[in-house]
């Protein structure tokens, strides 16, 4: 009995030590996990310490539960039953900092750790390995650089590891193979380089992998076969090619596969029909060929199947009609032939089909009426022909219907917008006949609307309703009859209207002066009768006008002066009468294109068309205007065409058309003038046509009879050449005195100089920021007689340095070459250069200090702006996400502020003639600097090599294929390639192919989404807006006719109201530098 009591009081004891022991443990491990948080929390930035307010060493004296100095108390902490912090759990929490401070050798029981969405930069450090039993590890939405820490393959308990959107670059690590309980592996939207590991292909365990977004290459791992587990793998917008690999069809399991935007190519494994549980499919934008496998019909559970903007070919799998479960089938831009499998129309989950822009034939499959579930069809640009079938348009959700570019025929269905739903609708240039349906009238839900190119017939004034959300609609190349009603009026957002060439009678309401949201207005090619209601001058936004090819009489209103923004007018063929308006020059400070030839006009040339500095092409033929050409329209040094044939002009043509270079085109024919023709490439070029039916006009030109020089009186003709020639040696010797005197005077002042110019050959240093003299001298020291290794880039024209001046200020000098061959010529192109950089003074051009003209260098010396080119930072995977969306709408605003001084604020106007983004300078905080004159050509009188052709292959305007004339229409084109280029982060050449050969009536939003730079986060709803705002003005600058495209002035008032978000800085379109 006593030994069993004294048994019971031993393991008592036994017990009590064992407790006491373990509590005396923890509790000494709780306090060495309490200090690495208090350390690490004190390595944070300030903002950060509130948001851990309860992390404390200080017992709280008020008693307030919420403080202790126990970590298992505190914010995003959890311990276990012995007090061993377990968790830690500080996702979005406002954490700015490193993991440096963070001691993870103190926390040996730490199973969770997540870090996620804060601020977090630096390395991840490779002590992270001590973390032995770490389970969870979330590091995502940070800034965390640098490489991956191989050591993380030693956490062998590791089951998710998501390090996802930050900047970490480099290799994936060989050992994150060893992690063989791994089932989540996020690594998406950083900068990972190189290959796939093929290690990965040991993670047995794996049930997603996520890679997307990096920089990586190579092929496809077939080991990756091997994850039997995974569900998911995203592998898109990488650089990885090759084929993909059959094994990828061993994935059972696989239940979402993304390998899009990648440069895959060959055919599509027939395994991928293996993928029974596969419900996304994304192979889009890759260079994958042949046909598409008919095992893909076999996936039952796929919901989405991308396989657009590939080179596929052959028929569309009739096998396809088996996917039931499909909500998304979009094969577009390929070169897919044969008909539409009827089987599609059996997909009744279908919500989008898009097949645009294939060679598919025949018509659309009666079964489409069944797709209730509808909501975007897009077959144009294809070959399909017949009639619509009844029903198509019937979904309740059909949002989308675009037909256009096909052969179809008929009359549109009732039903097509029985759902009310209807948004954009594109039935342009196929051959549709009747009447626009009833539905279509009531259908309130309109935004875009292309009937143009059919034969389509009825009333035009009670076909149409209201259209409360309608942005555009065009009506033209129908065969509409009625008048115009004023009930377009309520259609409030209405900003294009174009019902040309349809039988369209009566006169233009007045009404139309309450249709302020208007921009472009075509009533052309019609029977309108009557004036032109003065009540369009209250359409202050209008940009386009055409109201040609109709029966409208009287006179032009005066109120027309207040249409500033108008930049395209045709009036012409209609029964106008009376004087040119004689102000018609002042209103419209934007025109580029006036025709308003083929009419009654009389009297003479308003004096007033010289404002229209920015007008390329006149056309005032077939009127019935007298006087004299004025000798002022050679201020129009824009024009390029002019015609002023079949008038009553009479009087010499004046000598001053021999300045305007850049007039290439004219016609004079069929008036009574009379004298020699000017000395200009537009007359002497000019065929015989453009000057007969004159009565004394006279040329050496072939066709013209020669004029007459010498009149008999012999001591007159001496009187009127002696004289002035004496005259004319008189002042060129007094002008070669004084030139003589101020060199005297220069070398007096200069001797140490003119010593060394009889070495050299002389030199001239002009600066305004520095002593000239000098700094001649620092530079070639500066930068050891430009020695190749202080080169920053080349050009056409000469090759850029960065030199360190004594004052410790950089400057970058420009060293123009020198052509031993025609050293003339590199003189005047440097000189050129001169004249038009130090007359320009803007914040978003580059700043000139001076320049030096020497017989062994020729240079310029320019402000030095570290950042760089921004063709150089959109190449640059890193810097190019560092270029957040505000940063490159700044940019876009700031060239075109640059492009409009130069255009509208110099005399003479400057062209740049070689936008692009190499030419893009940024300063430190990103601002856009246009750089690079050195093919910049002066549109003055005495500028020679008017129509050699400058540029870069890409940003080049159509035109100079076969003009060869450089107008500042020439820099808005660039300005257009440029300005998408910014916002899609690469040259966009295919997506300009594309807006060139599509459909107008493709959305905006849609497009932007598909092309933007894709290495960006999200955009949000302001921001959005203003990139498509950018991206419409950027489509109107890339218009074919030079006429048609806005104005840099235009353009940089409407950037100028476009203000992006979170900017450090908001500029004037014209501020200059002081």
């Amino acid at each position: 009995m006593a030994a069993t009591t004294f048994k019971k009081v031993c393991t008592l004891l036994i017990f009590f030590l064992f407790v006491h022991h373990g509590v005396l443990s923890s509790s000494v491990a709780s306090a060495a996990e309490a200090t690495a948080l208090l350390k690490w929390k004190n390595t944070l930035s300030n903002k950060t310490q509130s948001r851990l307010h309860t992390w404390t060493s200080l017992p709280n004296a008020s008693g307030n539960s919420n403080y202790s100095t126990n970590p298992c108390t505190w914010f995003g902490i959890s311990c276990n039953l012995a007090g061993s912090v377990v968790r830690m759990n500080l996702t979005n929490s406002g954490l700015e900092g490193t993991l440096h401070g963070l001691s993870f050798l103190s926390f040996p029981n730490l199973a969770y750790l997540d870090l996620s969405v804060n601020t977090l930069f630096g390395n991840i450090p490779r002590q992270i390995s001590d973390l032995s039993k770490l389970i969870y590890l979330y590091l995502s939405v940070n800034l965390l650089s640098g490489k991956i820490p191989p050591e993380i393959g030693c956490l062998n308990s590791l089951a998710e590891l998501k390090l996802s959107q930050n900047r970490l670059k480099g290799l994936i690590p060989t050992s994150l193979g060893n992690l063989r309980n791994l089932t989540i592996l996020y690594l998406w939207q950083n900068k990972l380089s190189d290959s796939i590991p093929e290690e990965i292909g040991h993670l047995n365990s794996l049930t997603e992998l996520s890679l997307s977004q990096n920089r990586l290459e190579g092929l496809i791992p077939t080991s990756l076969g091997n994850l039997r587990n995974l569900t998911i793998l995203y592998l898109w917008e990488n650089k990885l090619s090759g084929s993909i690999p059959e094994e990828i069809g061993y994935l059972n399991s696989l239940v979402e596969l993304d390998i899009s935007q990648n440069h895959l190519e060959g055919l599509i494994p027939t395994s991928l029909g293996n993928l029974r549980n596969l419900t996304i499919l994304y192979l889009w934008e890759n260079k994958l060929s042949g046909s598409i496998p008919e095992e893909i019909g076999r996936l039952n559970s796929l919901t989405e199947l991308k396989l657009s903007q590939n080179h596929l070919e052959g028929l569309i799998p009739i096998s396809l009609g088996n996917l039931r479960n499909l909500t998304i089938l979009y094969l577009w831009k390929n070169k897919l032939s044969g008909s539409i499998p009827e089987e599609i129309g059996h997909l009744n989950s279908l919500t989008q089909l898009g097949l645009y822009e294939n060679q598919l034939q025949g018509p659309i499959p009666p079964s489409f009426a069944n797709l209730s579930n509808l909501q975007g069809l897009y077959l144009r640009d294809n070959r399909l022909y017949g009639p619509i079938p009844q029903g198509i348009g019937g979904s309740m959700n059909m949002g989308s219907l675009q037909l256009s570019g096909n052969q179809f025929t008929g009359s549109l269905p009732e039903s097509i917008c029985h759902s009310g739903a209807l948004q954009n609708f594109s039935i342009s240039n196929n051959g549709f006949r009747g009447q626009v349906p009833q539905s279509l009238k009531n259908c309130t839900s309109l935004m875009r609307v292309f009937l143009d190119g059919n034969q389509l017939t009825g009333d035009i004034s009670q076909v149409f309703g209201s259209y409360p959300n309608l942005i555009i609609i065009d009506l033209s190349h129908n065969n509409f009859y009625g008048k115009i009603s004023s009930n377009w009026e309520q259609c409030l957002k209405l900003g294009t209207l174009k019902m040309s060439g349809n039988n369209i009678s009566g006169s233009i309401p007045p009404e139309i002066g309450n249709w302020n949201q208007l921009h472009v207005l075509d009533f052309s090619l019609n029977d309108l009768g009557g004036e032109i209601p003065k009540e369009l001058g209250k359409l202050t936004s209008l940009e386009k006008l055409w109201l040609n090819g109709n029966s409208l009489s009287g006179a032009i209103p005066v109120e027309f002066e207040s249409l500033t923004n108008l930049e395209f007018l045709d009036i012409s063929s209609n029964k106008l009468c009376k004087s040119l308006p004689r102000n018609l020059g002042n209103g419209f400070s934007n025109l580029n294109h006036l025709n308003l030839s083929h009419n009654n006009f009389s009297e003479e040339l308003p004096i007033s068309l010289v404002s229209l500095y920015h007008l390329s092409k006149l056309d005032l033929s077939y009127n019935s205007l007298t006087g004299e050409i004025p000798l002022e329209i050679s201020k129009m040094q824009s024009l390029e065409v002019l015609n002023l044939s079949h008038n009553h002009l009479s009087g010499v043509i004046p000598t001053t058309f021999e300045g305007m270079h850049g007039l290439f085109n004219v016609d004079v024919s069929y008036n009574e003038l009379h004298g020699l023709i000017p000395n200009s490439k537009a007359f002497l070029d000019a065929p015989l046509e453009v000057l007969q039916g004159n009565k004394g006009l006279c040329s050496n030109v072939k066709g013209l009879p020669p004029c007459t020089h010498l009149s008999k009186k012999g001591h007159k003709v001496v009187f009127v050449i002696i004289f002035p020639l004496l005259g004319s040696l008189l002042v060129l010797f007094v002008f070669f005195l004084v030139l003589l005197i101020l060199q005297r005077r220069k070398k007096d002042r200069y001797p140490q100089l003119e010593q060394s110019d009889k070495h050299e050959g002389g030199s001239l240093f002009v600066s305004s920021t520095f002593d000239g003299r000098k700094i001649y001298e620092e530079i070639m020291r500066a930068t050891e007689a430009f020695n190749d290794i202080y080169c920053i880039g080349e050009g056409a024209y000469g090759r850029t340095y960065k030199a360190k001046l004594s004052s410790g200020e950089m400057v970058a000098v420009k060293k123009l070459h020198q052509l031993l061959d025609d050293e003339k010529r590199s003189q005047k192109a440097f000189l050129n250069e001169i004249k038009a950089l130090t007359e320009v003074r803007h914040r978003n051009i580059v700043k000139l200090h001076g320049f030096c003209s020497h017989a062994r260098h020729s240079f310029l010396v320019y402000e030095y702006l570290e950042i760089g080119s921004l063709a150089r930072i959109l190449k640059n995977e890193e810097d190019a996400k560092e270029l957040e969306w505000s940063m490159r709408l700044n940019i876009v605003k700031g060239i075109g502020y640059a492009l409009s001084y130069m255009h509208h604020n110099c005399s003479p106007p400057i062209i740049h003639r070689d936008i692009k983004s190499s030419n893009i300078l940024l300063d430190s905080q990103y601002e856009a600097h246009v750089s690079d004159f050195g093919t910049a050509k002066i549109l003055e009188l005495d500028s020679s090599n008017w129509t050699s052709l400058a540029g870069t292959y890409g940003y080049i305007a159509p035109e100079l294929a076969y003009t060869m004339k450089i107008t500042e229409k020439c820099d808005v084109y660039s300005f257009g390639v440029l300005a998408l280029e910014v916002i899609m982060g690469k040259y966009p050449g295919d997506f300009i192919s594309s807006i060139k050969s599509c459909d107008p009536s493709i959305e905006m939003g849609i497009q932007l989404k598909d092309v933007l730079d894709q290495r960006l986060p999200p955009l949000t709803p302001q921001v959005e807006s203003e990139l498509i705002k950018v991206a419409e003005i950027a489509i109107e600058c890339l218009n074919d006719l030079p006429e048609s495209r806005p104005t840099m002035h235009m353009i940089s008032k409407i950037l100028a109201v476009a203000q992006a978000p979170n900017c450090s800085f908001q500029v004037e379109p014209y501020s200059e530098l002081s």
